[in-house]
């Protein structure tokens, strides 16, 4: 679990549920565009968003890779048959990529992804992915413009700094060109017994808890307290240290969490909600990469 880029959003729609296997993505339905910056380069490796369906159907293919074949996800018999991850957003997302130029410029270099989804976007869904968890009523109400991260994983030999760099340097020119305000999604600590994360929950809901304005809540039918222990008796570094590493990433940017978690029985995971300002994540790759931000928005 700490080697995969998760936020689910980052997790398949409950198995069964009509959204797999939708029919709102299908070949040679038209898919978004206007993205609004050029691929950044590191080495062999670039950033950009999909251009092509094929490069969007390898994105898919590497999330049925990584959620089903490596992580034992259980498909519906549509996504079995298709060997993709597939589901009803994807036809109205940006499919964020790294793609490794070593093996090719295209599709057959696609080794990481991330889904974007915007708030007009998920509207012609008529909700976002996480609305299945989270009641997003106070984020829908936040005055600016809404991101949702999710579906994000990346092929098992590239797991490292190099590519998590690439695609937080896309992220931060996606989300300046297009204004966004606040960027979420959910989190997953790897196992559905929120016993095995007393202090960590614990943790985050005291130390990182978003303020009203911007707090989703789990919903009541599947709302775990996260409350679990006295926070005095928590060991708060090597709490922090044992948190999955996109979570202390999140953190890092001054990322908040939501009210309550949530299990995932398909995927034996507990998730919470993570929200960031996206002047965060921004500032800190302009300060970074400022001159190859620049040239990618120009």
């Amino acid at each position: 679990m700490t080697a995969i880029l998760r936020i689910p959003a980052l997790r398949p729609p409950a198995f069964g549920s009509p959204a797999f296997g939708s029919p709102a993505f299908q070949p040679g339905a038209p898919q978004p565009s206007g993205h609004g910056f050029r691929e950044l380069r590191s080495g062999n490796l670039g950033v950009r968003i999909a251009n092509t369906e094929a490069e969007i159907d390898a994105a898919q293919a590497l999330r049925w890779r990584v959620f089903f074949e490596e992580m034992g996800a259980e498909p519906s018999d549509p996504a079995r048959a298709l060997r993709r991850d597939i589901d009803a957003f994807d036809a109205v997302a940006d499919h964020l990529l790294v793609v490794d130029h070593a093996i090719g410029p295209g599709p057959e270099g696609v080794v990481g992804t991330y889904r974007l989804i915007q708030q007009d976007a998920a509207e012609k869904v008529g909700r976002f992915y996480s609305d299945e968890e989270y009641d997003l009523a106070p984020l829908v109400a936040f005055p600016g413009k809404l991101l949702e991260l999710g579906r994000s994983c990346v092929a098992a030999q590239y797991r490292g700094r190099a590519v998590m760099q690439l695609l937080w340097r896309g992220i931060a020119a996606y989300v300046h060109h297009h204004q966004i305000d606040v960027m979420f999604g959910c989190a997953s600590l790897p196992s559905r017994n929120p016993d095995d994360f007393n202090a960590e929950l614990t943790y985050l809901y005291h130390t990182h808890l978003a303020p009203p304005a911007l707090r989703p809540r789990a919903l009541p039918a599947r709302y775990v307290d996260m409350c679990r222990m006295d926070p005095e008796d928590i060991d708060t570094r090597r709490t922090a240290a044992t948190l999955p590493p996109l979570i202390k990433g999140y953190l890092r940017l001054g990322g908040f969490v939501g009210d309550g978690a949530v299990i995932d029985h398909a995927f034996n995971t507990t998730d919470i909600a993570i929200i960031v300002k996206s002047d965060l994540i921004t500032d800190r790759y302009y300060r970074h990469y400022e001159r190859q931000l620049r040239e990618a928005l120009d």
